[in-house]
């Protein structure tokens, strides 16, 4: 199943039902997830990130914190500001 930003437009009560929902497919499906919410790519078991559509790193949320800063550069710029365009197009994907 591939969803594109499921959660982009959802408010915190409704993106939690949908994340909980999700999780209880990928126990007997697989899903790729597009998304550049932090919220959504925390609770992948594994994170994709692509730099300038090349993947340039692959782990959890929590490795890539610790061992990637170009996805730690992404958290950051998540939490202080809006991505800009440009940076959206350097996405996130969560399997």
């Amino acid at each position: 199943m591939l969803l594109d930003e499921p959660t982009s437009q959802l408010d915190p009560i409704n993106e939690r039902e949908l994340t909980d929902m999700l999780r209880g497919i990928s126990r007997e499906r697989a899903l790729l997830v597009v998304a550049h919410r932090m919220s959504t790519v925390r609770a992948a078991d594994r994170v994709v990130v692509l730099d300038d559509g090349r993947v340039s790193a692959v782990g959890t949320h929590e490795q890539l914190l610790i061992e990637e800063p170009f996805y730690r550069r992404l958290t950051t710029d998540h939490r202080t500001r809006p991505l800009d365009r440009a940076a959206a197009d350097r996405s996130v994907a969560a399997p």
